[in-house]
């Protein structure tokens, strides 16, 4: 289908599921006939944009069912505590289930600020991340019952992909019948700390093993789907088999 624009925050990208972006940063809303299943939580700016799109449908937080985090950085699980206290069940794979906890504390493989300070182009990028709330997240008690290779038990019981790399729990989602693929930052099509677009991992400066996230890209490759939403850049209709070959051109870095 072709995508409803706005001049909002959000967009729907197919049928009854919604991207909200907020400086570049990405999540989800799936209706379905079950309930609703929030991706990821995004940055403290998320809110206004999360309840503009609830009333659009005729809902309120505390209809959110389940919010499923794909890994457990602060820019993913920025209003997490929100919609958990609205009565959401947040869930994510066990080994980010600390990191969910603790957003800040890991050890990506470049030390980020000499990484940021040496491609500018990221700058701009990460700058806006900051006004909208990235260095005040507080991290969220979440349910580790995420397991690769089953459906999450949430509305639309989407297909959990561990993919880690990124994060050492990371996971994308797929949504089997509809061909779409939520990639999380297994793969993105834009790398906030380069400010590079196109399809890619992210960068060393914020991934904990960029050779395994590489080998990961192999999960998402097998998926053979059409749509793949990232948590950052535009969603992607050329198909995962083409955005995983072109991050493999791209390669760590």
């Amino acid at each position: 289908m072709t995508p409803t624009r706005t001049d909002r925050a959000w967009t729907e990208v197919d049928v009854d599921l919604f991207r909200i972006c907020v400086a570049d940063v990405n999540c989800y809303l799936w209706r379905t006939s079950d309930g609703l299943t929030l991706f990821d939580a995004g940055l403290p700016s998320m809110r206004r944009p999360l309840d503009d799109l609830l009333g659009h449908l005729g809902a309120t937080t505390a209809d959110i069912d389940a919010l499923i985090l794909t890994h457990g950085h602060f820019d993913h699980v920025g209003i997490a505590r929100h919609v958990r206290a609205e009565g959401a069940d947040v869930l994510v794979h066990p080994r980010d289930a600390k990191l969910a906890r603790h957003p800040y504390r890991y050890r990506p493989a470049s030390p980020r600020v000499p990484y940021v300070l040496g491609h500018p182009r990221g700058i701009p990028v990460i700058t806006r991340m900051a006004m909208h709330g990235a260095l005040t997240v507080k991290g969220v008690d979440a349910s580790a019952r995420v397991e690769h290779g089953r459906p999450v038990d949430a509305p639309g019981s989407p297909l959990a992909l561990w993919t880690p790399g990124h994060t050492d729990g990371h996971c994308a989602y797929l949504l089997e019948d509809r061909g779409v693929l939520i990639s999380g930052d297994a793969l993105v099509t834009l790398d906030p700390y380069t400010g590079r677009r196109g399809a890619q991992i992210v960068a060393r400066a914020a991934t904990a093993d960029s050779d395994e996230a590489m080998r990961s890209l192999d999960v998402l490759a097998q998926t053979d789907a059409s749509l793949v939403l990232s948590g950052h850049g535009e969603p992607s209709r050329e198909g995962i088999r083409a955005d995983v070959a072109a991050a493999r051109r791209i390669g760590p870095h």
